[in-house]
C-alpha cells in the first residue's frame, strides 16, 4: 500500500463501519451518504489491493486485512485528534477512560466502583456508555472504547473469531433469580417449578443478531409467551412490578427490585451468569489500569470476597 494514498476521511469511515458493523448504520453517525461511506472503503481497499470487509446478511465483518489496517488506523486518528486538542490549547485527554457496559453493569458494579474513583483517583475522568454485547465487542476492536463490562452465559465462548484475542477477565459470577409480582402466587411460594411457568407472559429484551433476548428462563421448555420487551431494567422491574409478567434477575440486582416484586429461585440445576472485563491486548495506560483495579476491589466486595488486588492476582 502507498501510505499516503488512504485520507483522513477514508480511515475515519473505516473505524466507524467497524464499529457500526454496516455501512448504513456508519453513514448515519457520519452524516454521510451510504454511496459516499461505499466510495470510501472501495478506495481504502483499492489502495490496500486487499478486501478489508466480508459482506454478510445484515451488515459486514472485518477481514483480516481490515483488522490489520483498523488497529494502525485506530493508532492514527487517535494522534490526529490528541494534535488537534493541543493545538487548540484543550486539556489532554490522556486521563480519560472511555467504558462501555451492558445494561445491568449500571446496578451490578458500575455505580460504587466510581465512586471509589473519584475519591482514589480524582484526575481520571471516565465516560461510560451502554450498548449491547456485539456492539460493545466491535468498539473495542475500533478503539473507541478502552474497557468493556460484558454480560456472559455459559459455556461462556470468546467474545468473537477475530484475531488477537481480546482479553477477559472475570469480575463476577452471579446466579440467576426470578423476578415475580409481590402479591403472585409464585411469590407466596418462594420457589418456581419450572414447568408451572408454561401460563406466565414474560418480560424480555429484544432479540438480536448475535445477542439473544435475556429475560426468560434459560431452560424454558416450549416456546415462552412474551407479552413485553423492554431494554431497560428498570422498566422490566417496574412491567413486573405492576403484575404484567414476569422476569429473570441476577442476584446482584436485588438491592435495585422494587418493594413490590420478590425474586425467587427456580427448581433444577442453578443457572449462572458472569460479568467479564473486557479489553483490546496491549500495554495499560496507568488510568485504565486504576479503573481494572478498583473494578475488580468492587465486584470482590459485592461477591463477599477477599480483594484480589491485595492478593497480587
Amino acid at each position: 500500500m502507498n501510505v499516503m494514498e488512504p485520507s483522513l476521511m477514508g480511515l475515519r469511515v473505516l473505524r466507524e463501519v467497524a464499529e457500526r458493523g454496516s455501512f448504513t448504520a456508519a453513514a448515519a453517525e457520519l452524516g454521510y451518504t451510504q454511496s459516499a461511506v461505499s466510495r470510501q472503503v472501495a478506495a481504502l481497499e483499492r489502495a490496500a489491493g486487499l478486501k478489508l470487509f466480508d459482506r454478510r446478511p445484515g451488515g459486514v465483518a472485518l477481514t483480516a486485512a481490515g483488522l490489520t489496517l483498523l488497529r494502525h488506523a485506530a493508532v492514527a486518528l487517535d494522534a490526529v485528534a490528541a494534535a488537534e486538542r493541543e493545538l487548540s490549547g484543550l486539556p489532554s485527554d490522556r486521563g480519560v477512560v472511555r467504558l462501555g457496559t451492558f445494561p445491568s453493569a449500571g446496578v451490578l458494579i458500575l455505580p460504587r466502583a466510581l465512586a471509589a474513583l473519584r475519591r482514589t483517583h480524582p484526575a481520571i475522568r471516565v465516560t461510560t456508555r451502554e450498548a449491547s454485547t456485539p456492539a460493545l465487542v466491535r468498539a473495542l476492536r475500533a478503539r473507541t472504547i478502552d474497557l468493556a463490562i460484558l454480560g456472559s452465559r455459559p459455556p461462556h465462548r470468546p467474545l468473537d473469531e477475530q484475531t488477537p484475542p481480546l482479553e477477559c477477565l472475570t469480575l463476577l459470577d452471579t446466579e440467576l433469580l426470578l423476578a415475580v409480582p409481590a402479591g403472585s402466587a409464585l411469590a407466596a411460594a418462594g420457589v418456581a417449578d419450572i414447568q408451572a411457568l408454561a401460563d406466565q407472559d414474560w418480560i424480555a429484551s429484544p432479540s438480536s443478531a448475535g445477542e439473544p433476548g435475556m429475560g426468560v428462563w434459560p431452560s424454558f421448555p416450549g416456546r415462552p409467551r412474551i407479552a413485553h420487551t423492554a431494554r431497560d431494567w428498570l422498566t422490566k422491574l417496574q412491567l413486573v412490578a405492576a403484575g404484567c409478567g414476569i422476569t429473570t434477575v441476577p442476584a446482584g440486582m436485588a438491592e435495585a427490585v422494587p418493594a413490590s416484586v420478590r425474586l425467587v429461585e427456580v427448581q433444577g440445576p442453578v443457572e449462572h451468569r458472569r460479568v467479564v472485563l473486557a479489553r483490546f491486548p496491549g500495554p495499560q495506560p496507568p488510568a485504565v489500569a486504576n479503573i481494572v483495579r478498583t473494578l475488580r476491589r468492587e465486584a470482590a466486595r459485592q461477591a463477599g470476597g477477599a480483594d484480589p488486588t491485595r492478593a497480587g492476582s
